[in-house]
């Protein structure tokens, strides 16, 4: 790590005593935060350790899609995480997001809107996205590196993407956002019913028509973080794959 690299004018010192972090890897320019925290966690890096960069070149999506991370214009970062159980792991996508979207509202200009599994929206834009990834010795979990990526400005060639309000301190933000997902990653469990309410409240497909995973209607979420959707005669709820909408005609 290059001491010289500043976040918004802040070194990595100040951003680790600022959100009272036991290690903040700060960067310049860097492939993928994803890759640099898993570097980081098999060589013994605490929970808390923060990755963040000012560019990633190759910032990872889900389904191998790339996420464009220009320098400067937005919060590239990862979290590593060591929990004691895995009871919550298959929900800590939904729940990051969730948290996400909470801290992120002060700085939007509208609630911020959530897609299944791992997507935040500001109206039809995408503002955000979450990639959970663990590690595994034998049953146990070993860690869990949470890669979030926010567009504080929105990329200009990118009519899909949204961002911030204008003048939004990327370092104001990082201090909303660390403390609502290292909170939402020590919970446990299913999601719980008002955590199942607000994502409901947010989603941006409830009640629309979908073409994959299956066409039908998007209901909701189970408790499990299964996408529910609702086909000619029955409801059928599905744990992995795409949430594609129909296009408008």
């Amino acid at each position: 790590m290059d001491s010289a690299v500043r976040f918004d004018g802040a070194t990595h010192e100040v951003i680790q005593q600022l959100l009272g972090l036991p290690r903040v890897e700060l960067l310049e320019s860097t492939t993928s935060t994803l890759d640099v925290a898993h570097r980081l966690a098999a060589r013994g890096a605490p929970a808390g350790t923060l990755v963040l960069a000012n560019e990633q070149t190759a910032g990872r999506g889900r389904g191998g899609k790339t996420w464009q991370s220009s320098s400067g214009a937005g919060l590239w970062l990862t979290l590593i995480e060591r929990p004691t159980e895995s009871s919550g792991l298959g929900v800590l996508s939904l729940r990051v997001g969730l948290a996400a979207a909470e801290a992120l509202d002060r700085f939007a200009s509208e609630p911020i809107r959530l897609k299944w599994p791992n997507d935040l929206y500001i109206d039809q834009g995408k503002l955000a996205g979450v990639l959970v990834e663990a590690r595994w010795r034998e049953q146990a979990v070993e860690w869990v590196a949470i890669g979030l990526g926010v567009n504080v400005k929105a990329p200009q060639d990118m009519e899909a993407a949204a961002g911030l309000e204008r003048g939004t301190a990327r370092l104001d933000v990082l201090s909303e956002l660390i403390p609502a997902i290292r909170a939402a990653a020590s919970a446990t469990g299913p999601l719980r019913p008002e955590e199942v309410e607000e994502f409901n409240a947010r989603d941006l497909a409830r009640g629309r028509t979908c073409v994959e995973p299956a066409r039908g209607r998007v209901a909701g979420i189970t408790p499990e973080g299964e996408l529910l959707v609702a086909l000619a005669d029955s409801v059928a709820p599905f744990r992995s794959g795409s949430l594609v909408l129909e296009k408008a005609r």
